[in-house]
């Protein structure tokens, strides 16, 4: 019986060809070997407390004070709990052998999905801090994109367990572009109306923290889709 160094090594030479085309042996491994489901499992679990996050964001604009103070709190939970799926990831990562994919990408991704609760938990949070009374209609926009980002994310992320899905997840990342162009488009009127009607300065930077919280947010799905890209064309 050969041992596992024997193994790998008798895989290298039947995969070297007359052509000197090699094949990456830790690609064909990710393939051919069981490898852990948890991986996925987690990353589905993050974006199910993204989809509730983003959810209850956008709520706080029709919200009294004391309400949106429990839709705050509400936000922060949920943020710790994705910060455990996230820890619950990288010791995963750190105690797999054969990973569904490339170790980066799945550091990268969960790292990615932790930033979107993160920024959407920071914004939420500064209605209370800066007691900001109400959103304007551009805020309102940027919540309803964030939360449609975050739902096509999770389609996104399903469809990590069947890379036959590849149209399905191209479409993902189509849309999940267009959105953001969506919002950047949102957040340059947001801003202009502001610096046009906001005479109270001290009032124009708290709304523009808030606009940037929302817009950055934005920002992260998208680089989500990116690292989805980059699985997505790794496996093709």
């Amino acid at each position: 019986m050969k041992n596992g160094g024997e193994r790998l090594n008798l895989l290298a030479s039947l995969l070297t060809f007359d052509s000197g085309l090699t094949v990456k042996i830790d690609r064909l491994i990710q393939v051919l070997l069981p490898h852990d489901e948890k991986f996925y499992s987690l990353f589905e679990e993050m974006t199910k407390l993204l989809l509730k996050a983003s959810v209850a964001l956008k709520k706080i604009p029709d919200s009294d004070a004391s309400r949106t103070k429990a839709i705050v709190d509400e936000i922060e939970g949920l943020e710790h709990q994705a910060d455990e799926v996230t820890h619950r990831i990288f010791a995963e990562l750190n105690a797999t052998f054969v990973t569904p994919f490339d170790r980066e990408d799945i550091h990268q991704l969960a790292s990615s999905l932790d930033d979107i609760m993160d920024y959407i938990n920071g914004t939420s949070s500064r209605f209370i801090l800066y007691n900001v009374k109400s959103a304007t209609q551009y805020m309102r926009r940027l919540m309803e994109i964030i939360e449609m980002q975050v739902e096509i994310v999770g389609k996104g992320i399903t469809y990590l367990r069947d890379f036959r899905n590849t149209r399905m997840l191209q479409e993902v990342l189509k849309k999940v572009n267009e959105y953001e162009n969506d919002a950047d488009t949102v957040f340059n009127l947001g801003i202009a109306d502001l610096f046009e009607n906001e005479k109270d300065a001290i009032e124009l930077i708290k709304l523009k923290e808030i606009y940037m919280g929302l817009e950055t947010a934005t920002d992260r799905c998208e680089d989500v889709a990116n690292v989805l890209e980059s699985i997505l064309i790794k496996h093709a």
